[in-house]
């Protein structure tokens, strides 16, 4: 019996989904974290998400008036910001470009940095004016703080450190006193938080002491410190949940985290400035602290008397 032909098949090859790309700057900065924790379609190189994470933060820039522009600010080429575009499922610059500029918060007042670039028309400036200058600096990186503030990942840093079984934190350099300062801030609330290799133990000994269940928060800006860098992708790796304190959507430690809290920090301090971090620490503490407040008055009372049972503040 012959056999019977096979029917050609009917079967249409689907395309892929068209992507929906945000049409705002937090929907962008969304992405970005998406996409450094691997948590989208979209694939980036290293290059391309620095980039995109330096335009993000050029709110309000002359530079992103133009491709030629943008490029210069940020070191790439006009093609290079043309390819990222559609690679984030925009048809061209112009509708990427509206993203950049559209946003649900105010754009950061520029008084302050004003003011304090009048003030300072030379070297020989007097130092009351190079003091305000440094000063209007740090207003305006809190101002930009607030202006930027993504309430879904601090209330999630804050719901993520209220039910941690254990608590560390790490910082070295500059962030070491902010790390200390997070800690004394903490264990006002709650003892079993402590300094991430305090002790000079070794990271790897330290870290091999927390378990599921346990949260790591660190710190650090651009240029990025490795040790950190390495102690969050360990942490996460081995199943501790991490929080990060950082610049940039483009932060190498946002790869590793589950929330991320991001505090500008540009001024003419000789070094990184980390004013408007200590500012970000208060917040974050006071936000930990009202989660139960209960618990937050026995704890700040059985200190106080601890306080004064040492007679460690006198009138």
């Amino acid at each position: 019996m012959p056999k019977s032909k096979a029917k050609p098949s009917t079967k249409v090859s689907q395309s892929p989904p068209k992507l929906c790309p945000p049409t705002s700057l937090e929907g962008l900065r969304t992405l970005l974290i998406s996409i450094a924790r691997g948590n989208s379609s979209i694939v980036l190189s290293s290059k391309a998400r620095s980039a995109l994470g330096e335009m993000l933060d050029l709110q309000g820039s002359p530079a992103l008036l133009s491709i030629t522009s943008l490029a210069k600010q940020v070191g790439i080429t006009p093609s290079t910001i043309t390819r990222l575009a559609r690679n984030l499922g925009y048809n061209s610059f112009g509708a990427f470009q509206k993203a950049l500029y559209a946003s649900s918060s105010p754009t950061p007042s520029t008084f302050y940095l004003t003011q304090a670039q009048s003030a300072l028309n030379s070297q020989h400036a007097p130092s009351k004016q190079q003091a305000a200058k440094l000063c209007h600096e740090n207003q305006a990186n809190i101002d930009r703080f607030i202006n930027t503030f993504n309430s879904e990942s601090f209330e999630r840093a804050v719901d993520m450190i209220s039910k941690a079984r254990r608590v560390s934190v790490f910082g070295i350099r500059q962030f070491h006193s902010l790390a200390t300062f997070l800690v004394y801030g903490l264990r006002l609330i709650r003892s079993d938080v402590s300094l991430l290799d305090a002790n000079a133990l070794g990271l790897a000994e330290e870290l091999g002491s927390m378990n599921s269940g346990d949260i790591c928060i660190v710190a650090s800006v651009s240029p990025y410190s490795a040790p950190v860098v390495e102690a969050a992708r360990i942490a996460a790796e081995i199943g501790i949940d991490v929080i990060a304190m950082t610049d940039r959507v483009s932060s190498p430690l946002v790869d590793h985290s589950k929330a991320a809290l991001f505090v500008a920090h540009d001024s003419s301090f000789i070094s990184n400035s980390i004013t408007s971090y200590f500012a970000a620490a208060e917040c974050l503490i006071n936000a930990v602290a009202s989660t139960n407040p209960v618990q937050t008055e026995r704890a700040l009372v059985e200190r106080q008397n601890l306080i004064e049972s040492f007679n460690i503040e006198r009138s």
